[in-house]
């Protein structure tokens, strides 16, 4: 009966230790370490009422050394068999999957000589107080007696049989701590069994005995203390996916691997082009403050229970920004979080929250990524504000549409010197025309009249256009009424351009004035104009034209 209830029990409470869903030999050795909790302190109030009972049988009779020990060595034989039934059940599942890591059986012998260290209290406690109540107060008693030792100071939870948790897959096991841990149990239970015999018996070897496992408990307890705590990272060869981006597990959680990268396959392409981009998902103990190469992001996964992908994503996600310290800041951080993680986006405690979210829930996904690339450094920095959410946008075309309804003063408009289209002209002038009327000797421009401004062409006045020449004619040679011929026309015909003579580069005579096609040289002041050979008045009025235009240049006038 014994036996079947410390199996059952063994059995729940190393399944409760199971780190869910990892797959390695280290898992079932803490587990079954772990179980010692339960199993341990029901062991030993067996123990305690098994002794309780023959201190009662025994009636102060005197005992051989064989005697004595007999009984508690048969209840921890069953104690015993209950712990190996255990490790056979949990081997079985072990072996219907591919496993990481390796088996200790140091560890399994650590188990054993924990549970002969519960059984050895609880006899030694119902053989010395041999009430009812014992061995209750036995299994309680060791139970907070072990556990505040496991949870205690970084020396003291080396003294109790079983391994801290949470347990680090990434720090392993160390076969040397579990030897020299069962050194100081298997020391510990054999001098308090042999001490108790050596007073029951009253035997002087039997004290001795004692004595030399006390010597063996200190030795065990000595190297416990003198080995280092082990801190450093086990070197593990990673179980890897490699699309669409890389993500890489303990080998003994590859079984998560499709729904973790399922869960970083759209974070990574959310903050592609940022500085935080990256392409491999490495998991990483918590403890390991390592630097990753740049695109490496290190992740942490505890366990592979129900939801373990969103719950890595999410503490990615966090620590992606830092804390925000006011409440108007954090409720941007949150709306940018939120996309990240693919949750609805929150509408914050404060009406900028609001809008700020509906803004943002208005851009479509690649507008989104545009801006995380524009403002990465204001997110990670917690400095985003209203204005990264189109607030300044929204104000100003607010701006623009209040000032196209309401209309300008009057008295502004005259002072600018401007006016609407449609409006009549005012008395009012503006600065440059007010400036102009105080030039003296110019115009209202501040240029001479007839000048022409930048970019216009200089246009003459008309009663300069159409006036006579200024030039009079040469003496003898009077010149003919305005609308008859000259005396080219009346002469016959004019003088020919007989061309460049041979070997004479074209455009160049002998180095006399140029000769045009209407005849002989022009005349500047003086002589007979030529008259176009078509002899009308258009061509009078256009040769006086261009007299004019050459006099005006060489007057020095401005021109543009």
């Amino acid at each position: 009966m014994a036996v079947a209830v410390l199996l059952v029990l063994g059995v729940v409470a190393a399944w409760s230790v199971l780190i869910p869903g990892v797959s390695a030999w280290e898992n079932i050795i803490v587990a079954l370490i772990g179980s010692l909790r339960i199993t341990g302190p029901v062991a030993a109030a067996f123990a305690a009422w098994v002794a309780v009972r023959r201190r009662r049988a025994t009636g102060g009779r005197a005992l051989t050394t064989w005697q004595a020990v007999r009984a508690p060595l048969a209840i921890l034989v069953v104690v015993m068999g209950s712990y190996t039934a255990t490790v056979l059940v949990l081997a079985v599942k072990t072996m219907l999957s591919e496993q990481a890591g390796r088996l200790l059986p140091s560890g399994l012998i650590m188990g054993v000589s924990g549970l002969a260290l519960y059984v050895t209290i609880g006899w030694v406690t119902g053989w010395l107080l041999p009430w009812t109540i014992t061995p209750a107060l036995a299994g309680i008693g060791c139970y907070a007696l072990f556990s505040w030792l496991a949870d205690g100071s970084t020396w003291a939870d080396r003294l109790a049989p079983a391994t801290r948790e949470p347990y680090d897959l990434f720090q392993g096991l160390s076969a040397a701590a579990f030897t020299d841990q069962t050194l100081w149990l298997l020391g510990v239970s054999s001098a308090l069994l042999l001490g108790w015999a050596a007073i029951v018996t009253r035997q002087a070897l039997v004290l001795a005995a004692a004595l030399l496992a006390v010597l063996a408990a200190g030795t065990g307890v000595a190297r416990l203390l003198s080995e280092p705590k082990p801190i450093a990272i086990q070197r593990v060869v990673y179980s890897c996916q490699e699309w669409p981006i890389m993500v890489c597990v303990h080998p003994g959680m590859r079984t998560g691997l499709d729904e973790l990268g399922s869960a970083f396959v759209k974070i990574a392409s959310r903050l592609a082009g940022t500085p935080g981009e990256f392409s491999r998902v490495e998991q990483r103990p918590r403890r390991d403050d390592a630097v990753l190469p740049p695109g490496v992001v290190p992740v942490h996964v505890d366990d592979l229970s129900a939801g373990f992908a969103d719950r890595a994503s999410d503490e990615f996600v966090e620590s992606l920004a830092e804390e925000c310290e006011g409440t108007v800041a954090d409720g941007y951080r949150d709306i940018v979080t939120a996309w990240l993680r693919g949750e609805p986006l929150p509408g914050g405690p404060l009406p900028e929250h609001q809008y700020a979210a509906a803004w943002f829930s208005g851009l479509t996904e690649a507008q989104r990524r545009g801006w995380l690339r524009l403002y990465y450094s204001d997110f990670t920095g917690c400095r985003l504000q209203s204005t990264h959410f189109g607030a300044q946008t929204a104000q100003s075309g607010q701006t623009r549409r209040s000032r196209a309804e309401t209309p300008e003063p009057r008295e502004s408009r005259a002072a600018s010197g401007t006016r609407r289209t449609g409006e009549p002209k005012g008395s009012g002038e503006s600065r440059r025309e007010r400036a102009g009327g105080r030039t003296t000797g110019l115009g209202r421009t501040g240029l001479a009249e007839g000048t022409p401004r930048a970019g216009q062409l200089y246009q003459a006045p008309e009663d300069v256009l159409f006036a006579r020449p200024a030039v009079s004619p040469a003496p003898g040679a009077p010149a003919p009424p305005r609308g008859r011929p000259g005396p080219a026309a009346e002469g016959g015909s004019l003088p020919r351009h007989d061309g460049p003579r041979g070997g004479e580069p074209r455009g160049q005579g002998d180095g006399g004035p140029r000769e045009h096609h209407g005849g002989g040289p022009r005349e500047h002041h003086g002589g007979e104009p030529g008259r176009r050979a078509d002899g009308t008045p258009l061509g009078d009025i256009r040769d006086a034209l261009r007299r004019h235009l050459q006099d005006v240049t060489s007057a020095g006038l401005p021109r543009r």
